[in-house]
């Protein structure tokens, strides 16, 4: 997708489709839409279908008018935003998203008005101001570079009929004094990052056939090359030479070999601290292991990775968007099987740090590898220490679909990220560790088991990651609700979302 800025008349813009943001006017019977255009004509083209009540200015809410009048666009896509004291770059996105979903399969090229009224300050008593943080019309043009991206993709390339149906030239509207300038960078960034999101999405989608451990190795390899990044993949011998007993625990039952995967981002002229390492759990499929996982619904844990595959889309757009700040990222990738070779349910590993784990699980995998993960990334040199994985089905439980747990050892870490969050409109929740959870990961036999029980299953998970990371700055993320969208929305495809790689990013961002 070709990705423009136009500062032009938006009626005389000539497109095959021209999208246009209407905000929701309320319930009462005499409280229109409100069109986020100065130009009267988008009101008058769409006025017999607000009379009617079909356009609402609902979220999402998406009408399509041909030849409209005193526009010279074909047609006319009016799309919901709902309230305006309640729209954020995260409905914005969404918006942009539907709006190409909406449209990809009939047109070629789609341009956007990008809201007029968009303010550095919410508003609530005034509907002419939308709500938003710092950052104005920039900020908003990224967010409708990002969510077009995003939603451009279909995951169905092993149709043998499929055929090509994406959007190719999308134009993003602003008015005549912006600066044309930076606004192409702001958009030139939404694109970074949403086509980032792509990658780490093409990742996780790909059969477990199609992305064993050595395929990721080889993806990550040619990524970095592309973009810059310095790229080393290793396999079993490396992880017996640094004694990654955990690690290689999980990998010993397939007959695909495992694969540690380390991005280095070494800016010339960054300080030499912080150095953030991203860590990422790269399960390529994961049966369970010896503790095998129920037949129903195992095809799906290909995406088992979706940890890893948003750190290499993190290492991706951080190496294009050029921060200044030093970034490792470390993903541990491995098969979990069931074979003569598998761990069982009992035996001690040692990890890397020299901790015996007692094995209550095999399915219970994630965590080892991190363990060693995140041990590695602090020897390399990570100052702070973030990880994602699709870690726990009781994080799930916990917070369904909509957010991802987030957990951490350090306030001040945490508050940076909490603004990165902000900032990436992604959708997570903290949790707690405290110290009292840790009993239920203690072991008679060694010193932590990998398990601890049924209940506050991600809590003790992610206490269980914390033993390895010692008084280093770290937060941990479980997206094992949200990696994966089980049905089709509006503004994305059913499949892997990209989950974390936005936050990642800003995180980093914020550092340099």
């Amino acid at each position: 997708m070709k990705i423009k800025i136009a500062n032009s008349d938006p009626t005389q813009f000539e497109t095959e489709a021209l999208v246009v943001l209407a905000i929701d006017g309320g319930d009462k019977d005499n409280n229109k839409p409100e069109f986020q255009a100065k130009a009267d004509a988008f009101s008058k083209a769409a006025a017999d279908l607000v009379a009617s009540k079909e356009i609402t200015g609902r979220l999402l809410e998406t009408t399509t008018l041909h030849k409209p009048e005193g526009v010279k666009a074909k047609r006319l896509l009016v799309v919901g935003g709902g309230k305006a004291k309640n729209f954020t770059s995260y409905e914005l996105r969404k918006v942009a998203g539907s709006a190409v979903r909406a449209l990809k399969k009939s047109v070629k090229s789609v341009a956007i008005i990008a809201p007029e009224n968009w303010g550095d300050h919410a508003d609530s008593s005034s509907q002419s101001t939308l709500a938003f943080e710092r950052g104005g019309l920039a900020e908003a043009v990224k967010a409708i570079a990002e969510g077009a991206v995003v939603a451009n993709t279909d995951y169905n390339y092993y149709h043998s009929d499929r055929k090509q149906q994406e959007i190719d030239e999308f134009t993003i509207v602003v008015p005549a004094n912006a600066d044309v300038k930076a606004l192409e960078h702001a958009a030139n960034a939404g694109q970074i990052i949403g086509e980032s999101q792509n990658f780490a999405r093409d990742l996780v989608n790909e059969p477990g056939n199609k992305m064993t451990p050595t395929i990721l190795g080889q993806r990550a390899r040619k990524m970095a090359a592309e973009v810059g990044l310095q790229c080393e993949v290793y396999s079993e011998d490396k992880l017996h030479e640094l004694k990654m007993g955990a690690f290689w625990s999980v990998s010993q039952g397939s007959p695909e070999p495992p694969a540690l995967i380390v991005l280095r981002y070494e800016p010339a002229g960054a300080p030499q601290q912080p150095v953030l390492g991203l860590v990422g759990k790269g399960i390529t499929f994961d049966t369970g292991g010896i503790s095998i996982k129920p037949a129903d619904g195992m095809e799906k844990m290909k995406y088992d990775m979706a940890g890893g595959a948003a750190m290499l889309g993190a290492m991706r757009a951080i190496a294009l968007l050029k921060p200044n700040v030093r970034v490792i990222s470390v993903v541990c990738a491995a098969e979990n099987m069931p074979s003569g070779t598998a761990q069982k349910p009992g035996d001690v590993q040692i990890a890397m740090s020299g901790k015996s784990i007692e094995i209550i699980n095999t399915d219970a995998e994630g965590r080892l590898v991190l363990a060693d993960g995140l041990h590695y990334a602090k020897q390399l040199g990570a100052t702070h220490l973030i990880d994602a994985a699709t870690l726990t089905g009781a994080c799930v439980v916990a917070l369904g679909g909509i957010n991802a747990g987030v957990f951490a050892n350090d306030e001040d870490y945490f508050n940076r990220f909490a603004g990165a969050l902000k900032k990436s409109g992604e959708k997570m929740w903290r949790l707690p560790v405290d110290e009292e959870y840790k009993e239920l990961i203690k072991s008679p036999i060694a010193d932590i088991k990998n398990t601890g029980g049924r209940y506050g299953g991600a809590i003790t998970a992610a206490m269980f990651l914390k033993e390895f990371v010692g008084e280093t700055p770290w937060i941990h993320l479980d997206i094992a609700g949200v990696a994966w969208q089980e049905e089709s929305v509006p503004f994305i495809a059913k499949g892997p979302s990209g989950i974390a790689v936005r936050t990642l990013v800003e995180l980093v961002k914020s550092f340099g």
